[in-house]
């Protein structure tokens, strides 16, 4: 006879997902044939359940994730039929089982007895992996090394290097990355454009915005705490009118939309240099006038940069610890008591 197949589950808000929730879930996936996982949201927590859920399918493709949305109790203390309410909740989602619950909190104990199951503790002392989503939200980058690559663009610190051309920005974006020990994203358009002399058409605006988005995103999961970006949509919008007088209204929403951090906008007093690929030698003040007026219109915060190489890259490096904290080292985090938090 063949063994019967055995079934789990594990609930929780999972906000965000941290590497508590991967071991858990590790865990429970390596206990038992068939996982289910229940992400819970209600409106009006801090991060939208939508996300968390988004997550949480793409960290464990091979379980049942789903997407739990009702305005139920949280708490016992809330309601007196906490327990029938959330027993009647999870019978809609699982009509017979789980053989087993897994939990980190002191709760899977009732939810267990309510479902007829068997609690199975996981880290419930928290020793293995120290963590839980409350230290996260309180503190991300402090606690950086505990969040998975497909929740870091949520928490990372987004730095833009923008102004004219011939300012220095991706030398100072490269040199930001490296004592900040994390990346920088280039400027798409540049090699877009190479093979081409230099040479824009109208057509390559779209290609140059979708370029940007995709390396940004795609390096925001590998950042260490902050990104640095060698321009953004704002500049794209800047080109696109100035080359042919206007700009895709997309490319416009889409740059209104994105935001960061901190702008550093760097001033024109350094020697113009030539190449291929750059358009205003005479217009390098006008030019500047605009971008300073387009991140003022758009309600950025930025500095300006200017003075010498090196006195650049010091203040860009003291504006840039404000953002960050200057937090390299995390330290042992503050773990909330059992069953005040999801993790």
């Amino acid at each position: 006879m063949e063994p019967r197949t055995t079934t789990g589950m594990i609930l929780g808000k999972f906000m965000p997902p941290h590497l508590g929730h991967v071991y858990c879930v590790e865990f429970a996936r390596r206990f038992v044939d068939r996982l289910t996982v229940l992400v819970c949201s209600i409106e009006r927590e801090p991060i939208p359940g939508r996300l968390r859920y988004e997550w949480m399918r793409e960290l464990f493709p091979d379980c049942d994730v789903r997407h739990v949305t009702d305005e139920v109790p949280q708490e016992p203390a809330e309601h007196p039929e906490f327990w029938s309410i959330w027993k009647q909740l999870l019978r809609r989602e699982l009509p017979s089982g789980p053989d087993y619950v897994f939990a980190s909190e002191s709760y899977g104990f009732p939810l267990a007895e309510i479902l007829g199951s068997r609690f199975i503790p996981v880290d419930i002392s928290r020793e293995l992996v120290p963590v839980s989503g409350t230290v996260i939200r309180q503190s991300p980058l402090k606690y950086w090394q505990y969040l998975p690559a497909p929740v870091r663009p949520y928490f990372v610190k987004r730095v833009c290097v923008f102004g004219p051309e011939s300012t220095g920005k991706t030398t100072l974006a490269a040199n930001l990355a490296k004592h900040f020990q994390t990346l920088w994203v280039s400027e798409f358009a540049r090699g877009l454009l190479d093979h081409k002399s230099g040479v824009c058409d109208r057509d390559d605006i779209t290609l140059i915005a979708r370029g940007q988005i995709a390396a940004e995103d795609a390096l925001a999961r590998q950042a260490n705490r902050v990104l640095f970006c060698d321009t953004d949509l704002i500049t794209t919008t800047i080109w696109s009118r100035e080359l042919f007088s206007d700009c895709p209204q997309w490319i416009d929403d889409e740059a209104d939309r994105r935001q960061y951090d901190l702008y550093l906008l760097l001033d024109v007093d350094v020697p113009w240099v030539d190449d291929s690929q750059r358009y205003l030698p005479h217009r390098r003040q006008e030019f500047f006038e605009k971008c300073r007026h387009e991140l003022t219109r758009r309600g950025r915060r930025m500095v300006v940069v200017s003075g010498s190489w090196s006195e650049r890259l010091d203040l860009a490096i003291r504006e840039v610890d404000r953002i960050v904290l200057a937090i390299r080292e995390p330290s042992s985090p503050r773990i909330v008591p059992s069953g005040s938090d999801e993790r």
